[in-house]
């Protein structure tokens, strides 16, 4: 799914919960968005549609590198701010299942000025693995872009 083509893509993340609880019979009100990012680079190699959640392409990494190779954030290069975003699986999960370990839970913005043309910006929090402390990319001012202006 590329959620930057969508108008308004939270109330596609939100029909992707609704749907979900609907057929599991969880409480609407205790479930959340599961995120981990995935090998693939471009939806080419991808095989196979996921069991529950879909997969999220066209994201853009501000202020860290993904490292492909141990699956977690790592420093950002010198003068290069912006980094493409391996393909992400977003999975609805109850909320009391959910336990994050080492993990930075990244804002996902619209845009770089980290809001839209009615004020909105936050679409909704990826987890990415880090072996880094959270506050260490919060500093860093790390967030998840849909658009690179």
């Amino acid at each position: 799914m590329w959620l930057s083509g969508l108008h308004i893509p939270e109330s596609y993340l939100t029909a992707l919960v609704q749907a979900t609880c609907r057929k599991n019979g969880w409480p609407l009100d205790r479930s959340t968005l599961y995120s981990n990012v995935t090998e693939w680079q471009t939806e080419d190699e991808v095989s196979e549609r996921p069991l529950s959640g879909c997969y999220v392409t066209g994201l853009y990494l501000e202020g860290a590198i993904w490292d492909s190779q141990n699956g977690c954030l790592k420093r950002s290069l010198p003068k290069k701010l912006i980094e493409e975003l391996p393909i992400l699986k977003v999975t609805p999960i109850e909320g009391h299942r959910l336990k994050l370990q080492n993990t930075f839970r990244t804002p996902v913005y619209t845009t770089s000025m980290r809001r839209n043309a009615m004020s909105v910006g936050l679409v909704f929090e990826a987890d990415l693995f880090s072996s880094e402390h959270a506050s260490h990319w919060t500093l860093q001012g790390v967030c998840l872009l849909l658009n690179t202006d």
